[in-house]
C-alpha cells in the first residue's frame, strides 16, 4: 500500500488484477450490446464508430464510410441496431459538442449510412436495452426555448416502421438554474425508472433517479461538495456504476471529474453504501471512467482515461469480469 496521500508514478495498465483485462488498445466511451457479444465504442473523440466482437475481437468500422465522420457516442438498440451521438461535421471542439450535437439511428446492416433524427441534445442518452425508448437532456445551447441556465430530461420512443423517427416525447424533469445541469444515463426497473447525474457548480455532481410514472426525484449519492456521476446500470436495478472522486479522500488531489474512478453504489437512497471497483487513480494521472454493465451482470466494460484530458477521451477498452 502506497502511503497516505500519495499515488505511485507506475503505469496502471502494468498491475491490473487478474479480473481485469485490456480488451482493445484504443478507443473511447465503449457500449456492450443486448446480447453480451460485442462491445461498441468510438475510435476517438468526432471520430468514427467501431464494434468489437468480445469472443473473436474481430474489430469492424460501423461509420467508415462517412466522410470526416465526427461522431461522439455509439450505443446498442435492442434491435442490434446502433444510436449515434455527435454533429452533422466538425466545426470546433465547443461548438460541435453543445449546440449542434444530435442523436442518428444506423442500421446493423454492414454498409448502412446513419440517419438523422432530427434531436439537438446534450451530451449523453439512456438507451433502453429492453424496447425502443430513449432519454436525453437538453440545454439552452441546443433548446432556444430553454432559459439560459435551464436543462430537462426527455424521454421518447423510436418508431423504426418506415424512416426513423422519435416520438412521444415527453419531459420528465426540469431544472430551472445552473444548481443542476441534467445528462440523461439509464433505464432500470423494466423502463419504469431511470438514473441521470445533476452536474452542479464547481466541478461537482450527484446521481439522481426518476420514477416516470409518478415523477418522483431522488438523489441517491448524498454527497455535496464530491462528485459523482452515474454510468452503467446493474441489471438488477439496484446497483449502478459511478464515476466517483472518492478516494481522494485518502490519496488527496483535486476532487472533480479528473480524478476519478469506478465505484457501485447501491440505489437505496441513502447514499452510505459505495464499493471501490477500479484503482487507476491510485497512480499519477490515470483514472477510470465511462463504465457499462453487461445485461448478464457477467462484467463491466470501462476505458483506460487521463486525468489531464476532457471528460470522455481514453486510450483503450478494458472489461472487468464479475464472474466468468
Amino acid at each position: 500500500m502506497l502511503p497516505l496521500g500519495q499515488r505511485s508514478p507506475e503505469d496502471p495498465l502494468q498491475h491490473l488484477p487478474s479480473n481485469i483485462e485490456v480488451l482493445t488498445h484504443f478507443g473511447e466511451r465503449a457500449d456492450i450490446s443486448p446480447d453480451n457479444q460485442r462491445v461498441a465504442f468510438m475510435a476517438k473523440s468526432f471520430g468514427d464508430a467501431m464494434v468489437i466482437d468480445v469472443k473473436s475481437r474481430v474489430i469492424q468500422c460501423l461509420t467508415c464510410n462517412v466522410p470526416a465522420a465526427a461522431f461522439l457516442r455509439v450505443m446498442h438498440l435492442v434491435t442490434g441496431d446502433y444510436v449515434l451521438i455527435g454533429p452533422d461535421h466538425f466545426e470546433n471542439t465547443h461548438i460541435s459538442r453543445t449546440r449542434d450535437n444530435e442523436l442518428w439511428y444506423l442500421s446493423r446492416e454492414r454498409g448502412s449510412k446513419p440517419i438523422k433524427l432530427d434531436q439537438k441534445m446534450s451530451e449523453g442518452a439512456a438507451v433502453s436495452k429492453r424496447t425502443l425508448k430513449l432519454a436525453f437532456s437538453q440545454t439552452a445551447a441546443q433548446a432556444p426555448d430553454l432559459a439560459p441556465e435551464a436543462s430537462r430530461l426527455i424521454v421518447a420512443d423510436l418508431d423504426l416502421s418506415a424512416t426513423p423517427k422519435l416520438f412521444n416525447k415527453k419531459v420528465v424533469y426540469e431544472s430551472k438554474d445552473r444548481s443542476c445541469v441534467i445528462e440523461a444515463q439509464d433505464f432500470y426497473d423494466n423502463d419504469r425508472k431511470m438514473t441521470f447525474t445533476c452536474y452542479e457548480p464547481e466541478g461537482r455532481a450527484s446521481v439522481m433517479g426518476v420514477d416516470l410514472q409518478t415523477g418522483e426525484v431522488t438523489n441517491f449519492s448524498k454527497a455535496p461538495g464530491t462528485y459523482n456521476e452515474p454510468e452503467g446500470i446493474f441489471p438488477d436495478g439496484v446497483h449502478t456504476a459511478v464515476e466517483a472522486d472518492r478516494q481522494c479522500e485518502q490519496l488527496g488531489g483535486q476532487r472533480g471529474s479528473g480524478n476519478i474512478d469506478i465505484w457501485k453504489l447501491r440505489l437505496d437512497g441513502t447514499g452510505k453504501d459505495f464499493t471501490r471497483l477500479t484503482h487507476f487513480n491510485d497512480y499519477e494521472g490515470g483514472k477510470a471512467s465511462n463504465p457499462v454493465i453487461s445485461t448478464d451482470g457477467r462484467f463491466m466494460a470501462f476505458q483506460s482515461a487521463r486525468t489531464t484530458d476532457p471528460a470522455g477521451v481514453g486510450y483503450g477498452i478494458l472489461l472487468f469480469w464479475f464472474k466468468r
